[in-house]
C-alpha cells in the first residue's frame, strides 16, 4: 500500500516578499507553487491501545527508507517513521537513539491530516 506524503495536501502560491530573489532566478513573476505542510495528529493514549510498536535502536548504516522497507514493505514510507518519532531527518538522530515503529501501517496513517 503505497501512500504518498503529498496526497490530499493543499497547494498554494507562495508570493512572500522574502522570496523575490528566488522567483527572479526561476523566472517566476507571481510566486512559486508549494505544497502545504502536512500535520501529524498523534494518537491519544486510548488510540495507542490499537497500535503496536517495534523499538529500533539507531545504529551505523541505518536509514529511514531501510526501516520503512523492512517494517512496511515500502521504502517510500520512510516519512511515517520520521514524523511519528518527531525526527524529520536522519541528521536529527544519533547512535543509540530509540525509534518507535508504529504498526499497523493502515492505522497509523489515519492520524495524518492535512
Amino acid at each position: 500500500m503505497a501512500t504518498n506524503r503529498y496526497v490530499g495536501t493543499g497547494v498554494f502560491l507562495n508570493d512572500e516578499e522574502g522570496y523575490k530573489n528566488i522567483y527572479k532566478k526561476r523566472n517566476k513573476k507571481n510566486g512559486i507553487l508549494q505544497y502545504a505542510t502536512a500535520e501529524f495528529s498523534y494518537p491519544s493514549e486510548e488510540d495507542e491501545e490499537d497500535l503496536s510498536f517495534v523499538s529500533h535502536i539507531w545504529t551505523v548504516g541505518d536509514r529511514y527508507f531501510k526501516l520503512a522497507d523492512k517494517y512496511y514493505g515500502d521504502s517510500r514510507l520512510w516519512w511515517v517513521i520520521a514524523r511519528y518519532n518527531k525526527k524529520p531527518t536522519e541528521s536529527h538522530l544519533k547512535l543509540g537513539d530509540v525509534l518507535d515503529i508504529p504498526l499497523p501501517l493502515e492505522r497509523i496513517l489515519e492520524f495524518l491530516r492535512y
